[in-house]
């Protein structure tokens, strides 16, 4: 599994006890199991919620499930 894979398999992960949908960005840190201290990690490579949640923008909320989060994230990252 590759870097890209690996964190949006993550995130799907830190999502999965999550409810849907979501509105701000402040629920979806809410969401994760340690808030913005949420890291995925994939080999050298470290992102933690708090960071990964600057990258998005207020036309994407809501979001409707853990794949569309991590879908965006690792795109807007480019992973």
């Amino acid at each position: 599994m590759n870097a890209r894979d690996e964190i949006h398999a993550q995130i799907i992960g830190g999502l999965a006890s999550a409810k849907f949908p979501i509105m701000s960005p402040e629920d979806l840190l809410a969401a994760f199991p340690d808030g913005a201290n949420t890291t995925c990690k994939a080999g050298d490579l470290e992102v933690s919620a708090g960071e990964a949640v600057k990258l998005l923008k207020a036309s994407d909320f809501p979001f409707n499930d853990e794949k569309q989060v991590a879908d965006v994230i690792v795109e807007r990252a480019g992973l």
